[in-house]
């Protein structure tokens, strides 16, 4: 698993690790039970401080994403199907925020919003079907 972070995002780089680590688990890349990479394994390779892998990793283990087990990496948190999927929306929601911000700005309508929304994913559907049956 590859994890990247940008020092000129104006995002804390703690906060993009447990955004990505968030990501990759409610994405299903990251299932429960799966280990993390130490924070040295982390930091060497980012060039980051391990203090700033070790202080996203103590937030997911507060916010019960992540197990801290003694003498062993930690794992993923089984989080159960209902608050796997509230995690998903939960970041959808901040991932749309500034979409909606823009739509504001726009003055485009909601209902425009929306429809423009989902001519967007239903592009994306149809351009998936073909790979999902293994078509090129």
């Amino acid at each position: 698993m590859t994890y990247f972070v940008d020092g000129r995002s104006g995002v804390p780089i703690f906060r993009q690790l447990m955004d990505q680590i968030k990501l990759n688990i409610a994405g299903g890349v990251l299932g429960p039970g799966d280990e993390l990479p130490s924070v040295r394994q982390l930091s060497v390779p980012l060039g980051v401080n391990p203090m700033t892998i070790s202080k996203a990793y103590n937030l997911l283990v507060h916010e019960g994403v992540l197990i801290r087990r003694p003498g062993l990496p930690l794992i993923v948190a089984d989080l159960g199907p209902g608050e796997l999927e509230d995690r998903r929306m939960e970041q959808l929601t901040e991932a749309l925020r500034p979409v909606v911000h823009l739509v504001r700005q726009l003055g485009i309508d909601p209902d425009g919003a929306q429809a423009a929304f989902k001519d967007l994913l239903e592009d994306e559907d149809r351009m998936e079907k073909p790979r999902r049956r293994g078509q090129p």
